[in-house]
């Protein structure tokens, strides 16, 4: 696991800059490693939120077929507990009718919180959003609902899929206001330098451009110099 000081200098990275650097390793497809735009953040403002992947898979938009609830479950308090902190539970909805139900309302964000959670992330809905806001816990959702229904826990621990992002229990992740994508873990360590040179590059770049010196002519041996 990374330390707590590897952790903070992730958090520091904005996502975009995120993104440009693992590219640099090529360890995966540009077009993988992030949820789309089917996931947005709900609290722009907070800071990045950076932990490992808790996975859940629920349910919830149609009743059990016998009695009016479904158990509730507490075995996966020990499973989250087992993940290193600081952590990020991802909720897979597979209702039939994603989002209508949720598993992310005021109660369950303060049990998480107080085991190590920092924020979620799933393709169905949360609730309770001031209560969420206030703790600082950080929320990535496809929509927001009014109504827990009848949602379940299905199972956890298993692989997860979140807005096209493929999610492994103990996964690294970051999000910020523009999005969530995982960190290769062997990786992490490596980012923050390289990170930081992309953004010294992109400065100058953009220096130039707001420069009454510019001109195409130096915007072209400056990309050149750059690569």
């Amino acid at each position: 696991m990374l330390t707590a000081e590897q952790l903070q200098a992730l958090r520091r990275l904005d996502a975009c800059t995120l993104a440009n650097a693992i590219e640099r390793f090529q360890k995966r497809l540009r077009n993988e490693g992030f949820a789309d735009s089917s996931v947005r953040c709900l609290f722009p403002h907070l800071p990045t939120m950076v932990g490992y992947a808790v996975t859940v898979k629920v349910r919830g938009s149609a009743p059990p077929v016998a009695g009016g609830d479904y158990l509730d479950r507490t075995d996966w308090w020990d499973y989250i507990v087992s993940v290193p902190a600081p952590r990020v539970v991802v909720v897979q909805d597979e209702a039939t009718r994603p989002g209508l139900a949720t598993l992310l309302g005021a109660v369950h964000i303060n049990i998480l919180r107080a085991l190590g959670g920092v924020g979620a992330v799933t393709n169905g809905s949360v609730r309770d959003i001031p209560a969420a806001e206030a703790l600082g816990f950080q929320l990535f959702a496809g929509s927001v609902s009014v109504s827990h229904a009848y949602v379940h826990i299905v199972e956890f621990g298993t692989p997860v899929e979140i807005g096209g992002l493929k999610v492994q229990s103990g996964d690294l992740l970051h999000g910020d206001l523009h999005g969530v994508q995982s960190i290769p873990v062997e990786i992490a360590g490596q980012i923050p330098p390289v990170a930081a040179e992309i953004t010294a590059r992109e400065q100058a770049l953009i220096k130039l451009c707001q420069s009454p010196e510019f001109s195409i002519e130096k915007l072209r041996a400056a990309v050149k110099e750059g690569h």
